[in-house]
């Protein structure tokens, strides 16, 4: 509705300044198109957004009062980021709607809220006759106004994230503070940087703050490929026990995926969520030290001393890494009893575990009402009766999934 309504007002009446508008649209689509993915699937475009809140933020360009509405820069932006899009739909990596949607929404708030204080702004901030103007004035209503924003589009992006992966509001509000804190002040510090500088550089000031942004990009963009190429070299490591026939094969993935639906369910944060798919990706991989393996790798069928031993060893293993102490202290927790006072994480994997060793692949309904009551009498010591209840909802989920 945005779309069609800047689109058609701006057909009607012109660009203002079409020579703006198009620089400001090209920066726009060229961030679109060099979008990237970062942590926890969540997709961002620094630059477009930056040049978006420039836009939306412009007082003047070389001394000529910048005129154009809040449909307008809704308009430029549209237009920006279904060109950036295309060429990404063109071979087959569609944009994420929802993402762009946030970042058309958080910028035309900024516009309709921002663009009819400009004339009052311009004015104050205009050259008078000793040869200065007062910009704080506006400098601080800009800062007031992508604070607003910026925080308008945390609890959106966490009302989308909580119902994508079903956790707690509160939780995902606090993840995504955490994940978009750091870019989001470099893009709000970019956007009222471009908005200011166009004053006395006139278009210049597009590419020479659009650099920084990118370079910036760049590094995030790393950071992001290393990560998941991390995850990726962590799942690899897991099959080692299934192919060696230690477990039975998709154990890791499955105790995995249980574990962190169930960490969800108990509102654990996503660095939290993090550690535990690794643990639980690893927390067999103690068996190797095995000469003669547990029949079907079930180590809820060993006895307590065997268990504990097979965990202590993964964790040696895991530890060895240098950099997954964590993991390596969730893993070797695994088996203590609930007196002992393991972490959260080790409660969950002990749980999630002894239910795949006795179900297994299985999506019969039955049997996992019965492995879960087992789980049920075995709590108090053993299993941790919040996690198990947390357990049985994340199952009933996917058995409902997995029969539709």
């Amino acid at each position: 509705m945005l779309t069609v309504a800047g689109i058609a007002h701006t057909a009607a009446r012109g660009l203002t300044d079409p020579r703006v508008a198009i620089g400001f649209g090209a920066l726009i689509a060229a961030g679109e198109l060099a979008r990237l993915t970062m942590p926890g699937n969540r997709e961002v475009a620094p630059v477009s957004t930056a040049a978006s809140l420039g836009y939306a933020l412009l007082l003047d360009v070389g001394g000529r009062p910048a005129g154009h509405s809040a449909l307008e820069v809704v308009a430029v932006m549209s237009v920006g980021m279904i060109a950036g899009g295309l060429p990404h739909l063109a071979v087959g990596r569609p944009p994420r709607l929802d993402a762009m949607a946030r970042r058309l929404l958080a910028g035309s708030l900024l516009a309709f809220a921002y663009r009819p204080l400009t004339g009052s702004l311009e004015a104050t901030a205009r050259d008078t006759g000793a040869g200065h103007g007062n910009w704080w004035p506006a400098l601080g209503v800009m800062a007031v106004l992508v604070t607003v924003m910026l925080a308008a589009d945390v609890v959106i992006a966490a009302m989308l994230r909580a119902n994508q992966v079903r956790t707690a509001f509160g939780v995902a509000v606090r993840d995504e503070i955490r994940m978009a804190a750091p870019l989001g002040a470099a893009v709000a510090a970019s956007g009222i940087l471009l908005a200011l500088a166009s004053h006395s550089m006139d278009m210049t000031a597009l590419p020479a703050f659009a650099a920084p942004l990118l370079v910036t990009q760049v590094a995030f963009r790393k950071y992001a490929g290393i990560r998941a190429t991390y995850l990726q070299t962590v799942r690899a490591l897991s099959r080692v026990t299934e192919v060696g026939g230690y477990v039975e094969p998709g154990h890791s993935r499955r105790v995995s995926r249980l574990s962190v639906g169930v960490g969800r369910e108990l509102g654990m944060s996503e660095p939290q969520l993090l550690e535990l798919e690794y643990a639980a990706l690893m927390h067999d991989i103690g068996q190797l030290s095995l000469r003669d393996p547990i029949p079907g790798g079930a180590t809820v069928l060993a006895d307590a001393d065997q268990a504990r031993r097979i965990a202590g060893l993964g964790a040696e293993v895991i530890r060895k890494t240098g950099v997954l102490h964590g993991v390596a202290e969730i893993v070797r927790r695994q088996c203590d009893t609930l007196g002992e006072s393991p972490p959260m994480a080790s409660r969950i994997i002990r749980a999630t575990n002894a239910y795949d060793d006795l179900v297994g692949a299985s999506t019969d309904r039955d049997r996992a009402a019965a492995a879960l009551e087992r789980l049920r009498l075995d709590g108090g010591s053993a299993y941790d009766p919040g996690v198990v209840e947390a357990l049985a909802r994340v199952v009933d989920r996917l058995v409902l999934v997995t029969r539709l």
